[in-house]
């Protein structure tokens, strides 16, 4: 049996910041991570090969944010190993290449005429207020600010295969925070009318870590045991002891921690359902397939969303547009990231059968890479998404409703607070858990797990 002023359980960004606070305020800290090493969803796998290391995150990370304090931590841990990088993103849609986010005047240039005579006119409805916003569900909400034509050819189809369900069923929130520009109308008068007011847009410069963002949670390991902290790999929390309203002990296979204080980043619905509470949400799983190759260039592009529904892969991302470090010199590599759910057909799936299929896929996008393979492998991540469905919130609200019971637990980061935030938001939930730690008053529960929930896009301008 251990025991510690605070026990964190997750390794990932927001439990490391998290326990590099508390250990600075002289705490005595121990943090379970259930894999063999730190990183959680930040993590970066190597693919070697005779000419080099092919390097691959899991996900499209970047490190945006308007937080200057964090900014400065997240330079000083990395120094001289972080980069500024410029984002090149685009839809491949039935063999045309779109502009991402979409914009009007890349409408009008390359879309087909049929298309453009449908979004022409569910615009005009939109000017006239002929439609009104609905935020019943995501297909609602794009219908009523972008129309049926981009939403049947564009989001529809996408929305779906990434999350699998169908979007009349998914949450309005997912759009109100993903969907840069404002609608139609907006674009529209931007366009003809040059009102002055900018729409909103995505970020395009963003840090990034020389080798991949695995490097961040990696060196922020090393400050938080020099500051005395302490990190057990391949410790998965079996179970808890607990009464009405506090945790007494921690379980893994190997040991029993007893502690003050507790920080989760377990799922939401994992941690609930070990401390007796079934909470009916779910996550979406991702599988990556990486790929080695033999050419110096694959595509000017850092991602590529396909959005065509027959076609398995949601998005084709080309590791070295963010660092030319992630792959030898005079080569290149891809990613594919494939939407399933854990123990589906395609997670599942054996890696030669999958690497056939996106070959295919590929083929149908003017891309052929038969003669161009160095290598190849796959792996996955049960929890990439927070499902948000439109019975989420009732869900979540409930869940940590129930946890909330526990005087001694506090949950953070985006899979311990069930939401679809950045990596600045989940590490600055990280750091508001141990200040609430270190000063009980200073913050409520509800303001962490709650933080940064505005209505409106959070990818913005980044102080960087």
């Amino acid at each position: 049996m251990q025991n510690s002023d605070v026990v964190i359980i997750g390794g990932g960004v927001a439990g490391l910041i998290a326990g590099i606070k508390l250990a600075e305020a002289g705490k005595s800290v121990i943090l379970l991570e259930k894999e063999s090493k730190v990183g959680g969803q930040c993590k970066t796998e190597v693919l070697s090969s005779k000419d080099g290391d092919f390097r691959f995150d899991y996900g499209g990370h970047r490190f945006i944010t308007n937080n200057k304090y964090l900014l400065n931590f997240v330079e000083e841990v990395l120094g001289d190993d972080l980069l500024i990088s410029q984002r090149s993103s685009v839809i491949l849609h039935q063999n045309r290449i779109y502009e991402y986010p979409l914009n009007l005047k890349n409408l009008l240039k390359v879309a087909p005429f049929k298309l453009l005579l449908g979004a022409a006119y569910d615009t005009l409805k939109i000017l006239f207020k002929l439609v009104k916003p609905n935020n019943k569900n995501f297909e609602s909400w794009i219908t009523s600010r972008f129309g049926k034509t981009l939403y049947n050819n564009f989001f529809g189809p996408y929305t779906k295969k990434l999350w699998g369900i169908e979007p009349e069923k998914l949450s309005a929130d997912w759009a109100g925070q993903r969907i840069s520009l404002l609608d139609l109308k907006d674009v529209a008068k931007k366009l003809f009318f040059k009102n002055k007011k900018t729409v909103r847009t995505y970020a395009k410069s963003y840090r990034y870590p020389k080798y991949g963002f695995g490097g961040l949670p990696s060196k922020m390991a090393l400050k938080f045991e020099s500051l005395g902290g302490k990190i057990i790999l391949n410790s998965e929390v079996k179970s808890f002891i607990h009464s009405e309203n506090e945790i007494k002990s921690i379980s893994t296979k190997d040991n029993v921690y007893t502690t003050k204080n507790i920080i989760s980043t377990m799922p939401l619905n994992e941690m609930s359902s070990k401390l007796g509470f079934e909470s009916g949400l779910e996550f979406r799983s991702l599988r990556f397939l990486c790929i080695g190759l033999d050419i110096e260039d694959f595509s000017p592009h850092t991602w590529q969303y396909v959005s065509d529904y027959d076609l398995l892969p949601t998005r084709i991302q080309e590791p070295k547009r963010r660092s030319s470090s992630m792959s030898p010199k005079g080569k290149s590599s891809i990613m594919l990231e494939i939407p399933c759910n854990k123990n589906d057909e395609i997670w599942n799936m054996p890696e030669n059968e999958l690497l056939e299929i996106v070959k295919k896929d590929l083929i149908r996008l003017k891309f052929d890479i038969e003669d161009k393979i160095v290598d190849y492998f796959s792996f996955s991540t049960e929890h990439a998404y927070t499902l948000m469905d439109v019975e989420y919130n009732e869900k979540r609200d409930k869940t940590i409703e129930y946890l909330n019971k526990f005087d001694n637990l506090i949950m953070a980061g985006r899979q311990g607070t069930y939401r679809y935030i950045f990596l600045d938001t989940a590490m600055e939930t990280g750091i508001m858990a141990a200040q609430k730690i270190l000063d009980n008053d200073s913050i409520s529960k509800e303001k962490i797990y709650n933080h940064r929930n505005e209505k409106t896009v959070i990818e913005t301008k980044s102080v960087a």
